[in-house]
């Protein structure tokens, strides 16, 4: 089931996947068992190999010392390390072309450029209990006061909050119009951890809620113009659907080849269990639904590289972030049942993934807002123009 690649993201596809196979997933069940984490020299380890692969500047503009990878061969990286659970290949921080657009020359050199350097970490503070995927409802608002701004709200599902040093947070700007984004740093007074909620899957990276009351920052920390309403978030969303789908797409191939190769081996009444014809279906119907969501995924990476129409482009890859979000969900459920019993214990890959990509239905914009999207694009467009 291969994409036809380019020498170069064949490359980059190769280096990923022993990345994955050698650093990351040896230790994906002793993380499962220690609360997502792995030991310290481990963890060292793999940052170090991260950053000798250039993975956190592979969306980096190269004149800001990136690599300004093709989005074709970025997919075919988050791809391979879709493969492996616990999250262990958020080992390393990822600056985005987005930033670079967005961000003045001092942002960058005091955020952007130290965390792909590995010297700072950031998290995203979006999300609130009320307005959920819906960004348009957020209720935080950020109030000029001389040459600052002063900030109120409650955020939730702060990823990686308790590794991060600063915010990006995202406030409606009741005076002025809109919304804005802000470099909040972690230790500005106001800030408080409210929350630390578990969740279902076993990450060492948390999602706590934070409540900011009467932070002040200053001006010179709003993110972008005054007069671009934020357009560079629909960047930042395209770029976030379409790896959830390339992380999808490899989770989905880790759990048919998993499934495949212990139907094969388990016997059941003398027959090898993959001779039965309800196995036969189930690992039929993954393997096709995954090839039909590598070749959505791979092909929206391309319209991106060509330079295709942005409106056409955001759909594409709302439709990547909810058929193959969906379609990684219904192959870890049949691969559970594959494995029947085994299949529901910790230690097994099924089980933890059948956890795990629950939530890619739901962040960066649930299955229900990408449906959304696309309707409204082919209601105003055409089907043509999708």
């Amino acid at each position: 089931m291969k994409i036809q690649l380019t020498a170069s993201a064949q490359h980059w596809q190769n280096s990923a996947r022993e990345f994955a196979d050698e650093y990351l997933l040896p230790y994906e069940v002793q993380a499962e068992l220690n609360s997502g984490k792995v030991p310290a020299d481990v963890l060292e380890k793999q940052k170090a190999r991260a950053f000798e692969l250039g993975l956190p500047r592979m969306d980096v503009p190269e004149l800001h010392g990136g690599l300004q990878l093709p989005m074709v061969e970025q997919v075919a990286v988050w791809e391979q390390l879709g493969r492996i659970t616990n999250a262990l290949s958020w080992c390393f921080p990822e600056a985005q072309a987005w930033m670079f657009e967005a961000c003045s020359n001092t942002q960058l050199e005091h955020y952007v450029l130290p965390m792909m350097r590995g010297e700072r970490k950031d998290c995203y503070a979006i999300t609130e209990a009320g307005s959920g995927s819906d960004v348009a409802g957020i209720e935080a608002t950020a109030v000029r006061s001389g040459h600052s701004y002063i900030l109120n709200g409650e955020k939730w599902y702060v990823t990686s909050a308790n590794f991060a040093d600063f915010f990006w947070f995202q406030a409606k700007l009741p005076e002025e119009g809109g919304d804005a984004l802000f470099l909040v740093d972690m230790n500005t007074d106001g800030i408080e951890m409210i929350a630390n909620p578990l969740f279902s899957h076993t990450y060492a990276s948390h999602h706590p809620t934070y409540r900011f009351e009467n932070v002040i920052v200053p001006e010179a920390n709003r993110v972008g113009a005054a007069d671009e309403r934020m357009a560079y978030t629909k960047s930042w969303f395209r770029h976030e659907r379409l790896m959830i789908g390339a992380r999808s797409c490899g989770a989905a191939a880790r759990l048919i080849e998993d499934g495949m190769q212990f139907a094969s081996d388990r016997v059941v009444g003398g027959q090898a269990l993959c001779e039965r014809q309800a196995i036969q279906f189930m690992l039929a119907d993954s393997a096709t639904e995954l090839w039909a969501a590598r070749l959505m995924t791979y092909e929206a990476a391309a319209a991106i590289d060509r330079g295709d129409d942005l409106k056409a482009q955001h759909n594409r890859c709302s439709m990547v972030k909810l058929y193959v979000s969906e379609m990684a969900n219904r192959v870890a459920d049949r691969v559970v049942q594959i494995f029947g019993g085994r299949g529901y214990m910790r230690e097994n890959v099924a089980e933890r993934f059948y956890r795990e990509l629950r939530v890619d239905r739901i962040w960066e914009g649930t299955s229900e807002i990408q449906r959304l999207i696309i309707a409204r694009g082919l209601l105003k467009r055409g089907l043509d123009n999708l």
